[in-house]
């Protein structure tokens, strides 16, 4: 049985992660050396990890899935409204059912909140 997925991040600056995870979306460091640090929140987690070359190589867009999506978005928009981002920066429902908002941060980073109808979850 898979359980989660949890992706690894890559950031030039290990600041530039943490301030994403930690003071934007309020995770919590769950671990930190001097190349990686595992933060979560709820059940979600992620690996932010310095690393210039892979963060030059990739900026990923992850989804986090959620059911309580106008309570992350007050949250959000009220500790960080600079990281929402410009293309939908409010809870918008989306052409294949799902509401959603985005987050983006200053290395091109972009998370997207998701929550879908009761009945497709």
């Amino acid at each position: 049985m898979m359980i989660r997925l949890i992706p690894k991040v890559f950031f030039n600056r290990m600041e530039e992660g943490l301030d994403l995870f930690v003071s934007g979306l309020g995770f919590t460091v769950l671990y930190r050396d001097d190349d990686l640090a595992v933060v979560g929140r709820d059940g979600a987690k992620a690996y932010v990890v310095e690393s210039p070359e892979y963060a030059a190589k990739d900026r990923p867009e992850i989804a986090i899935e959620t059911d309580t999506i106008e309570q992350s978005f007050q949250e959000i928009s009220a500790r960080r409204p600079d990281l929402l981002h410009p293309n939908l920066p409010r809870v918008t429902m989306r052409p294949w059912g799902a509401l959603e908002f985005s987050v983006l941060d200053k290395t091109h980073v972009c998370v997207v909140f998701r929550q879908w109808p009761a009945e497709r979850a």
